[in-house]
């Protein structure tokens, strides 16, 4: 072996240590060295100006860039990125550096090492993405195992800094965790854990009245799935969490409640201990050309795991979605809905329930036509309790619904798609497009005058293509009427536009013009006209020249002003 492939060898290995994330096949790992070039270097170089005057904008008249970059790849293994810029603004700089995290995912027949600050997916109930510094294994080869192990510091540990409270202090957090999987074609079985844990320093200080202790956890979760006809399948997730939320304080004992494992098998010797559960169910069936789907999840009031950042809990969420095409498929609906609620144990001082339903529905009898209809209505249901609603009370029926609040908020849309005429050389088309949301707010069954509001947006647009010689014409109308409160809005106005690709498509230019008017309860607020006009020169596949012009003219009842914005760039890629 010669100097110059040492040499070579010593920096392909050095180098990860200059890298955020590297992955290595292993397996194939012979092939980086010794064939094509071990180094390669690309990179670019844009130059551009940009004007700009009248208007009354507080932007400079005249600014001028300059960026660069370069990256050497090494045996298309690592990236070692350079860039640059100037403006007369200032200018800056970025080179290679170390990390403050480092990963490495080498790869070998099935089998990937996770090394480093690295995350990691088993459940939502147990490890979700966490990152730790440590170590894990994914197996999962050609055959129907699959196994993932994991070890490392979830946290480091910060001290408590008077002088500096937007650093929050915390213990150092340890974690280990593996999951199972088998999968079969009828069938599925898994199996995932997280055990963490706080690590308590006695050179530590962390004040109680922060309200940080040292926690423990351990997480389970079980999932099953199974087909037994085709078409059907059923799939299913059951997972339990107990959590120390103080490890030192180790008076009383909290056995669990029903349906927890942990505490009732593992963990029964626990003291103050909280078990948490999580199930999730779901079916799907599909028949002939139909889809039926039934979701269910439930997850106790205050259910964590060390293993995730965040978590929703304190919900049920109950979903059903179905999709059915008709017309000899030429045409198809699916629609969706969703119900979901909170204060499982009736302990907060609100309760609060949500339903979604979604409609699509599009139809296609022929190449030149095309319709496609959509609506979703969210809706929110919440009920206040006041701690004086049982005090006060003199029957059971008296004053039940008096802090009820509910939101609605509603959306559709319509899209037409018409081609009048396709031939070798024009082609025509129309599109309609309406959309229309609406927003209320109800409260005890009454919507007050002014806690509405209503969008209506709309717009016609006729394309005409000359094929052989690659220009487009384009004419549109756009319409915005919106109602919020007690106000009404109108904007409206026609669009024209021409495009085109000239001298065997290196030039492109376009040219645009758009008139809008406004008026706010049918007094006049103001009017623009834009003018838009674009073009670009490739040049040898790598130089590209660019010009952009923008001109704004805006009449209000306040004055009149004009804008004139221009940009010139230049680009160089090799």
């Amino acid at each position: 072996m010669n100097k110059g492939r040492i040499l070579s060898l010593c920096v392909g290995l050095l180098l990860p240590m200059c890298t955020f994330a590297q992955s290595f096949d292993l397996e194939h790992i012979g092939d980086m060295f010794g064939k094509g070039k071990p180094i390669k270097v690309n990179g670019g170089l844009n130059a551009s100006t940009v004007l700009n005057s009248g208007g009354g904008y507080s932007r400079q008249p005249f600014t001028w860039f300059l960026n660069g970059n370069l990256n050497a790849n090494l045996f298309g293994q690592l990236n070692l990125p350079f860039s640059f810029n100037l403006t007369n603004a200032g200018a800056g700089y970025a080179y290679p550096n170390m990390p403050n995290r480092l990963s490495l995912h080498p790869t070998y027949k099935g089998v990937t090492a996770h090394i480093g600050d690295v995350s990691m997916s088993f459940s939502p109930y147990t490890l979700n993405g966490h990152q730790f510094t440590g170590v894990g294994i994914d197996v999962m080869p050609e055959s129907e195992w699959s196994v993932s192990l994991m070890y490392g510091r979830l946290l480091r540990a910060v001290d408590y800094d008077s002088t500096n409270r937007s650093v929050l202090p915390s213990y150092k957090r340890m974690g280990y965790g593996a999951k199972l999987g088998l999968m079969k074609e009828k069938y599925a079985l898994g199996l995932s854990f997280i055990r963490a844990e706080d690590k308590v320093d006695p050179m530590q200080y962390l004040p109680d009245t922060l309200h940080i202790f040292p926690k423990a956890n351990l997480a389970v979760s079980l999932t099953a799935m199974i087909r037994p006809r085709k078409g059907l399948e059923f799939t299913a997730e059951y997972a339990n969490s107990a959590m120390k939320l103080d490890k030192r304080d180790n008076a009383g004992v909290s056995k669990a409640s029903g349906g927890n494992i942990l505490g009732s098998i593992f963990m029964y010797d626990q003291r103050r201990t909280y078990f948490f559960k999580a199930i999730k169910a779901g079916m799907n069936y599909s028949f002939y050309k139909s889809t039926i789907g039934i979701g269910y999840e439930r997850v106790d009031p205050g259910y964590q795991t060390l293993g995730a950042y965040y978590m929703n809990n304190d919900l049920e969420n109950i979903t059903v979605n179905f999709s059915q095409p008709f017309l000899k498929d030429k045409a198809n609906i699916s629609a969706s809905v969703g119900y979901q609620r909170d204060d499982l144990n009736h302990t907060k001082s609100g309760a609060t329930s949500r339903m979604v339903s979604s409609l699509n529905a599009n139809y296609m009898p022929n190449e030149k036509f095309t319709a496609n209809f959509t609506y979703s209505n969210f809706q929110t249901y919440t009920h206040i309790k006041p701690q004086f609603e049982y005090i006060n009370q003199t029957g059971p029926y008296v004053d039940m619904d008096t802090l009820n609040f509910k939101q609605i908020s509603q959306n559709a849309g319509l899209n037409l798609n018409y081609s009048l005429r396709v031939n070798k050389t024009k082609s025509h088309n129309i599109n309609m497009n309406l959309s229309v949301q609406d927003a209320a707010d109800i409260q005890n069954g009454v919507l007050w005058k002014g806690n509405g509001s209503r969008f209506y947006n709309s717009s016609t647009a006729y394309t005409l293509l000359l094929i052989p010689q690659q220009i487009s014409f384009t004419s549109a109308f756009n319409l915005s009427y919106n109602t919020i409160g007690r106000s009404d809005f109108l904007t409206l106005g026609p669009t024209l536009g021409l495009n085109a690709k000239l001298f065997h498509k290196k030039v492109t230019g376009g040219f645009s013009t758009s008139y809008n008017t406004s008026t706010n309860d049918g007094q006049q607020q103001g009017q623009v006209l834009n003018l838009r006009m674009n073009a670009a020169y490739l040049f040898m596949k790598k130089h590209n020249f660019n010009m952009n012009a923008v001109h704004q003219t805006r009449w209000t009842p306040k004055g009149n002003n004009s804008n004139l914005t221009a940009t010139l760039g230049y680009n160089y890629n090799f």
